[in-house]
């Protein structure tokens, strides 16, 4: 059997991102940080671990792999986001009806920020904790 134990995402800025991604996914770092690598877990448990490994690697764009945020109010995440440093990325093919905005962190690393607010049957407390 196999679980997601941790997505990884490159960075080159590690405390930067750190103070980042810990304040938009209200995620805590396990100790100890090291000088090019840290394990990010949520605080309520809930959640897949996400790491930041400061590795030099080129950013592709599109990107292969992205995260998909949940959001209750998304309006309200994208703006929070954004006063933490992300910013939306502007692409001309989105539908109108499109129930996600894509972004990126500080140093680019594209995500987006889903509207799960109507999801019929999505039950926030049911996000399920890895153990």
């Amino acid at each position: 059997m196999l679980v997601v134990g941790s997505i990884v995402i490159r960075v080159s800025d590690l405390p930067g991102q750190l103070v980042f991604w810990t304040a938009a996914l209200d995620y805590v770092a396990r100790e100890p940080v090291g000088d090019d690598f840290a394990l990010l877990h949520s605080r309520s448990g809930a959640g897949p671990n996400v790491s930041l490994d400061a590795v030099p690697s080129e950013r592709a764009l599109p990107p292969r792999i992205h995260l998909d945020l949940y959001a209750e109010d998304q309006e309200a995440e994208v703006a929070r986001l954004q006063g933490l440093g992300a910013s939306v990325v502007p692409w001309d093919r989105r539908p109108d009806d499109a129930d996600y905005v894509i972004m990126q962190d500080p140093e680019g690393n594209r995500f987006c920020v889903v509207d799960a607010a109507g999801w019929h049957g999505f039950e926030w407390h049911r996000v399920v904790p890895l153990a």
